[in-house]
């Protein structure tokens, strides 16, 4: 095991373990706690009361982070012809059909978003075994197949994030950059927790928010009390 750096041990000084704070607090604290030299991601960790091996149990949406992601997302549009200029326009990072299915189908993933048609849909279900493993299969569930490719990329540019609960019943996400001010890190954490709320299933007994921890890329994680996340 490596040896801590001066900078860390200082970190690790400033929280308790085990300790749980209130979502401003830890919204300040995680920029404390952070010695990486890059832009580290800011992460949140939710545990679930849910059993999403059952189909009424599962969680799954979308969410428009009010102050963005904090990265460059790249955006590719399957379209034909006549929507390629409107979602250039709208921020599109790639646009086009038939030669983007055959870079993919050749091993080109290096995208973050897929947006399409509904009616194209029929031509991209062979990519499911390159797309799927990847999280970038488009579906009408995360708002990527929609005849309005426009509105939703610039929805994906802006902060629009999908979300899905993971076969242990855990959400994870990052919903920022450490360069964030501890106000947006709490502003996108708390609009992340409250769709959360919105779309617990009528199946879930018990309770719904079992844990919420905040961190960034390779630092500790700080564990939240939820009921702190409507507190201003």
């Amino acid at each position: 095991m490596s040896k801590l750096t001066k900078n860390q041990k200082l970190a690790l000084n400033k929280f308790e373990a085990g300790k749980i704070y209130t979502l401003k607090e830890a919204s300040t604290l995680v920029k404390e706690i952070t010695t990486t030299k890059f832009d580290a991601s800011v992460d949140i960790d939710v545990r679930l009361g849910v059993d999403p091996r059952k189909a009424n149990q599962m969680v799954r949406g979308v969410v428009s982070l009010p102050h963005g992601t904090g990265k460059q997302v790249r955006v590719l549009v399957l379209t034909n012809p006549d929507q390629e200029m409107a979602a250039k326009e709208a921020g599109a990072d790639y646009v086009g059909l038939d030669e983007y299915i055959e870079k993919i189908k050749s091993g080109w993933t290096d995208i973050d978003v897929i947006i399409t048609h509904p009616a194209i849909m029929g031509k991209i279900g062979a990519l499911g075994r390159i797309l799927g493993p990847r999280g970038l299969m488009p579906n009408p569930k995360s708002g990527t197949v929609t005849n309005d490719v426009a509105t939703a990329v610039k929805e994906v540019k802006q902060g629009k994030i999908d979300f899905k609960v993971d076969k242990v019943g855990i959400v994870h996400t990052s919903i920022g950059k450490i360069f964030f001010t501890p106000e947006q890190i709490h502003d996108n954490a708390k609009e992340f927790i409250n769709a959360l709320v919105k779309l617990k299933p009528a199946a879930s007994k018990g309770t719904y928010m079992k844990s919420i921890f905040l961190s960034s890329t390779m630092s500790p994680g700080l564990k939240i009390d939820p009921k702190s996340v409507d507190e201003i």
